[in-house]
């Protein structure tokens, strides 16, 4: 499948008061990934709006394994999963110097026409040509 990866150090700002990673910031930490992922299919957020769809996020799962401490470089790597219903994708963040796996996680996002908010249960066909425009 197509995969984007994008290396973070982590910032003061980004820790709990136990100076771990809070919780909260994994979803910034998956959104950039994301975000590197769907511009490397050509179909970000405003070629989404531009094809009159809005893609919003129904579902993250995230697995902590190893906490994240302040200034360490970590990789995050956003591997598109599924697409034909849903843009399903999986993530991992792992060291940057060991490769040591930290978290596992996913996130599910549906199609939605922009003008009349209605739910597609297929994705548009817009998705279907740009992913095969990729793959082999």
């Amino acid at each position: 499948m197509i995969s984007a990866t994008v290396t973070i150090k982590v910032q003061f700002y980004d820790l709990d008061p136990m100076q771990v990673v809070w919780h909260g910031s994994y979803a910034r930490f998956l959104e950039q990934a994301r975000c590197a992922l769907l511009d490397r299919i050509g179909y970000n957020y405003l070629e989404m709006s531009d094809s009159g769809y809005v893609w919003p996020i129904v579902e993250m799962n995230i697995k902590y394994i190893r906490a994240i401490r302040f200034a360490q470089e970590i990789r995050v790597e956003a591997t598109l999963a599924e697409y034909e219903n849903r843009l399903r994708i999986q993530y991992r963040i792992v060291d940057a110097a060991t490769g040591e796996l930290l978290t596992k996680a996913w996130t599910t996002q549906v199609a939605v026409v922009a003008a009349t908010s209605e739910l597609l249960f297929e994705s548009p066909r817009v998705l279907f040509d740009k992913i095969r425009e990729l793959l082999p």
